[in-house]
């Protein structure tokens, strides 16, 4: 099993900046020994013979219609159907504030 023992997982959540209290440590340090050693399980997997696949689906047709130009919605129509606008645009949520 890869080696995570408890002062390397203190050094790991200082870096990343992150609060841990004592029980959340040992909860987390479990966790990822947890997942380090299916890891460690999956590396022992012949993988020889098995061809490089980039996408799981490659032999699957696609089921999405085809792009297709149409006319698009005059502003009016448009503003419309939008909750709110201002000035011939919608308006959206404040995302990011400063």
């Amino acid at each position: 099993m890869s080696d995570l023992d408890k002062e390397t997982l203190i050094d790991l959540t200082k870096l990343c900046r992150i609060n841990c209290s004592n029980e959340e440590l040992k909860t987390l340090l479990s966790n990822l020994q947890s997942i380090l050693g299916y890891i460690d399980q999956l590396k022992e997997v012949d993988t020889e013979d098995v061809p490089v696949c980039n996408h799981v689906s490659v032999e699957i047709e696609t089921f999405m219609r085809e792009d297709e130009v149409s006319e698009s919605l005059d502003r009016d129509t448009f503003l419309k159907n939008s909750p709110s606008h201002v000035g011939g645009m919608v308006r959206v949520p404040t995302v990011i504030k400063f």
